[in-house]
């Protein structure tokens, strides 16, 4: 591996991060709130997308159950397009440096600023049972960021605190040991709507509402019908945007198409049975391919090994380069090649 001469920032065009944590079978609201979009940035910049198996760790206790779920993601990602040549998909602890990082990061991070990090505080209010790996959360997610040097982080509004916190970190090392780190900006995606379940809440697991994305177009025709609607009689006009079956429907059509369905709606005359079984057809076309391609990679293990073994090399490269430069300005070991 070629090292840099002196330590500092490597100028880099634009180039995207993500990570996805493995928490189950994915569904409806995961691709509609997170893939799509992801899949849509990696259309115009090269990105890093790595699968945040470090992260599950935290409530996860079952190893069989964490590899699944990550095949899953990888399958997932892949099914709908995700072209490994271009973005760099990996598994997280396939590049163990993130860890050395992240305890770097550590030593210059304040204890307030992890004691305001949204998710702890959440998880305090609830009364759940907090581990260090949960308080820590942000500094390796900190790491994951900084060790790609990426320019660019799309979030949510709502999760824009795990970039800022990681802008801090960032720059509270620069102050330290000189400019070494990229510091990050968040793309923020104001346009992620909340995906409604099958009973109108946010679809989640935990609420036990979700539509996964690779049921058979059988099992995918039961869920939607059962998704909740109100008592209003077929004939008399209905309010398409309180209605979860309209709010997927426009998901997956074009907005002539959401506009016709909206039209029929406030006419009456449409029952609530015709939209949820036209929710179906756009639906059941929709997922037909990534479904079929899904089943092919899941049923062929070692090709979804590969690609993630050549994303982890790729990946683990640029990691390697960014402890080094880290490595130079702490004084520590610079030598790697004996790793």
């Amino acid at each position: 591996m070629s090292s840099p001469t002196k330590p500092g920032i490597e100028c880099k065009s634009a180039l995207s991060l993500t990570g996805i944590k493995p928490s189950g079978t994915p569904h409806v609201g995961n691709y509609l709130a997170a893939i799509q979009p992801a899949l849509a940035l990696a259309s115009q910049m090269p990105g890093f997308y790595f699968i945040a198996d470090y992260h599950a760790l935290t409530t996860i206790r079952d190893a069989r159950l964490l590899h699944r779920m990550k095949m899953e993601v990888a399958a997932t990602w892949l099914a709908f397009g995700l072209d490994p040549r271009r973005t760099t998909l990996f598994v997280q602890s396939d590049v163990p440096e993130v860890c050395e990082l992240s305890w770097i990061l550590g030593c210059v991070t304040g204890l307030g600023l992890l004691n305001r990090a949204h998710a702890y505080k959440d998880a305090i209010s609830r009364g759940r049972e907090v581990n260090a790996g949960t308080f820590f959360y942000p500094v390796l997610m900190a790491a994951d960021i900084l060790l790609y040097g990426a320019t660019l982080v799309p979030v949510g509004r709502d999760q824009k605190q795990h970039v800022e916190m990681t802008r801090d970190m960032a720059l509270a090392f620069n102050h330290h040991f000189g400019e070494t780190l990229v510091v990050p900006e968040p793309l923020i995606r104001d346009d992620v709507a909340t995906i409604p379940g099958t009973d109108g809440r946010k679809m989640s697991k935990s609420h036990g509402n979700v539509i996964p994305l690779f049921e058979s177009s059988g099992k995918l025709r039961k869920r939607i019908m059962r998704i909740v609607t109100d008592s209003t009689p077929m004939e008399q006009p209905k309010d398409p945007h309180s209605c979860a079956v309209f709010n997927l429907y426009r998901n997956f059509t074009s907005e002539e198409q959401a506009g016709e369905m909206e039209a029929r709606y406030k006419a009456g005359g449409f029952g609530y049975g015709h939209a949820k079984q036209e929710l179906f057809r756009v639906m059941d076309m929709f997922l037909a391919g990534p479904r079929e391609r899904y089943r092919e990679l899941m049923a062929t293990p070692q090709v979804l090994e590969d690609i993630l073994a050549e994303g982890a090399m790729r990946a683990r490269k640029v990691a390697r380069e960014t402890i080094f430069r880290v490595r130079e300005v702490t004084g520590l070991k610079k030598d790697l090649t004996s790793c």
